[in-house]
């Protein structure tokens, strides 16, 4: 391919990634849009990529696996020849990790840690050697499970998520020198998201809690809002930032759990 900014970003066939992977195409960024199972999705994405004068390839991967991550940055490496953004966002189905503490079994565990922190540490050494001054290193996170308690299937994601945002942090001071920066986005609850896995009545609840102030800006995200932080960020003018978890969350994580938030935004 030509000239220009290339990145890879796990997971984009659809939700958060697709948006992330629209966002960058329109600052004219060559995408590898990575999928496991859906592969129609995946070339959705990629039109949609298309439709906004970018390009870009498919790649397979299941990122629980080191070997197939190798693999895929193999295939990236050929069609593209450098790297500029690295986006780790995939994750596996609810139904392979949503269990509590009590319950879950270590096959459930290790999917949640394979698919986020191990992913990250394998991707950001194969992405590493492909990127030059300026390069940009993200990790899709949920901060408020990694230091909360209380949705207790979410044990082994947010745990995960935890080590995810630590890695961030290592890395971030390991390729300071080289002018590469690594932070992780905490969006809050999004549309076209995991969201969407739940049952009807647990999605109507959620969006209207938050509509009804749980999000100071009354709403849930969007993958397109997901895509902009990543987008913002990428630009020359945040390469001071790294090291972060920036969230992005329309202000939801302002809010104080222990009041209700009628009494706190009035």
């Amino acid at each position: 391919m030509a000239n220009g900014r290339y990145a890879l970003i796990t997971g984009s066939s659809r939700g958060i990634g697709r948006g992330i992977a629209l966002a960058l195409a329109d600052d004219h960024v060559k995408v590898a849009i990575h999928y496991y199972q859906n592969e129609a999705a995946a070339k959705e994405t990629l039109a949609q990529v298309r439709e906004r004068g970018s390009d870009g390839v498919l790649v397979r991967a299941d990122v629980k696996d080191p070997a197939q991550i190798t693999d895929m940055f193999g295939t990236v490496k050929r069609e593209f020849g450098k790297l500029d953004i690295f986006v780790s966002n995939a994750r596996p189905e609810a139904s392979e990790f949503f269990q509590p503490p009590l319950d879950i079994t270590l096959k459930q565990w290790d999917t949640a840690f394979d698919s986020q922190a191990k992913a990250f540490l394998v991707g950001v050494r194969e992405a590493i050697p492909l990127m030059g001054d300026g390069g940009r290193i993200f990790a899709i996170t949920y901060a408020e499970g990694s230091r909360t308690g209380g949705l207790q299937p979410w044990v082994g994601m947010g745990s995960a998520k935890a080590a995810l945002e630590s890695l961030v942090r290592y890395f971030a001071v390991a390729v300071a020198k080289r002018g590469i920066t690594v932070n992780a986005i905490s969006p809050g609850w999004t549309e076209d998201s995991v969201l969407n896995t739940l049952p009807e009545q647990v999605q109507t609840l959620i969006r209207n809690w938050h509509a009804g102030g749980w999000t100071p800006m009354r709403r849930l995200g969007t993958p397109a809002d997901v895509g902009n932080v990543v987008a913002l960020f990428c630009s020359d003018k945040a390469r001071w930032i790294t090291g972060q978890v920036i969230y992005a969350d329309g202000g939801a994580s302002l809010m104080n759990p222990e009041v209700p938030p009628e009494i706190q935004i009035g």
